[in-house]
């Protein structure tokens, strides 16, 4: 049966350059940590890796640690903050820093990182975002006191893929002395990502959103910024992360960033016109429908639609048996039946949040795979809306 792939937010397949060179490290067996000959060899390639990471970001290589994804790097950074605010280090700040500030459709990874502060007894502000998913810049202001510790926010949504203005927050939280985080992940290496230029404390990313392997992830320090491990051990990473590294994975990432950095501005022309393609065959072929998200400041490669009178679960499965692989939302959330809290943040509402649909596209998208889900949908949302009780 014809397999049509519009998952790519949730990962992405390996790129046969990303599977060649980590194929050919298998032979490469020592561990990097080692100082003889072969051990060097591996670390040599490992350095090599990083380098091509942080050329993704325009950084200094000296300023990333691999992790094993986005959600350590995002728990380390957290991590960090928790112990900053509590002075467990030692350290000069201010005590009086207590106060953290998320945005509202952060990936569960970082809610539930501020979530567990809240417990500890740590002030947590949930930042509202408008209807297109876009901090609310004067509530930001409000927010901001010389209490804040950390200001995180992703770079761009996983679900309905608008994309924030991170300059600018970045520039609000420094004016007030906090530090800045933001969750690159859906971002790296599907739009421009300078996390010098963007002014960023810390910035996560992961492998395998970027055709990259799994388990594998890297966190960008600002110079000077403080970071305590996650997890403890030897000497790995600068004393930053231990743990023998994962040197395939690692070797993959780079590739995969390499490429990445290479193909960007054609990766973006490609998907730009076939999201736009998508979209507009979807708005003229079935009515009531919300495109969720910016209308320009979006991730090139991602769709987000509600329809009224359906809903998500019923959408995905019976697409899913004429062969369109899509999500009704994050993949960390694909178990819960509660509906998206990025759309009931941009105000959605229950019902359209529990019938949309996230559309998206990759590498392997072609127009003809387009206009197969456009043929396959709109009978799919009225088979579906004739047997609603919903409208």
């Amino acid at each position: 049966m014809k397999r049509i792939y519009l998952d790519y937010n949730a990962t992405t397949p390996l790129r046969d350059e990303v599977r060649d060179v980590m194929v050919e490290d298998f032979a490469i067996f020592a561990n990097a940590s080692s100082m003889h000959g072969s051990g060097r060899e591996a670390r040599e390639r490992i350095e090599e890796a990083r380098i091509r990471v942080a050329e993704l970001l325009g950084v200094p290589a000296k300023t990333i640690i691999f992790t094993s994804g986005g959600s350590e790097s995002n728990n380390t950074v957290f991590g960090t903050m928790r112990r900053l605010a509590s002075n467990e280090q030692g350290t000069p700040l201010d005590s009086g820093r207590r106060v953290f500030l998320v945005s509202a459709i952060e990936h569960p990874c970082v809610l539930n990182s501020a979530k567990y502060l809240e417990s500890l007894g740590f002030s947590v502000v949930f930042l509202p975002v408008d209807s297109t998913g876009r901090i609310n810049m004067d509530e930001l202001k409000k927010a901001l006191s010389e209490e804040t510790l950390l200001v995180s926010v992703m770079m761009a949504n996983n679900e309905i893929g608008t994309i924030q203005d991170i300059k600018e927050i970045a520039a609000l939280a420094r004016a007030r002395g906090a530090f800045i985080h933001s969750d690159a992940v859906q971002a790296a290496g599907k739009i421009p990502v300078n996390a010098g230029e963007l002014g960023v404390d810390y910035l996560s990313l992961s492998a395998h959103k970027i055709y990259g392997p799994k388990g594998v992830g890297a966190l960008y320090i600002k110079e000077k910024a403080p970071l305590f491990p996650l997890i403890h051990g030897g000497h790995h990473e600068e004393g930053l992360r231990a743990g023998t590294y994962n040197n395939s994975g690692i070797l993959g990432f780079g590739k995969a960033a390499e490429l990445a950095k290479r193909g960007l501005s054609e990766y973006n022309k490609a998907m730009i016109t076939l999201r736009n393609k998508l979209k507009q065959g979807l708005l003229e072929k079935i009515p009531n429908i919300r495109i969720n998200g910016h209308e320009t400041e979006v991730l090139p490669n991602t769709l987000n639609v509600s329809f009224s009178g359906a809903e998500g679960e019923a959408i995905l499965l019976s697409l899913d048996l004429a062969g369109i692989e899509v999500s009704t939302g994050s993949a960390c959330a694909s178990g819960s039946l509660e509906p998206s809290h990025v759309l009931l943040a941009s105000g959605a509402g229950p019902e359209l949040a529990h019938g949309s649909i996230r559309f998206s596209l990759g590498l392997g998208t072609s127009e003809e795979d387009i206009d197969y889900v456009l043929e396959k949908t709109p009978p799919v949302i009225a088979r579906l809306r004739s047997m609603s009780t919903l409208e």
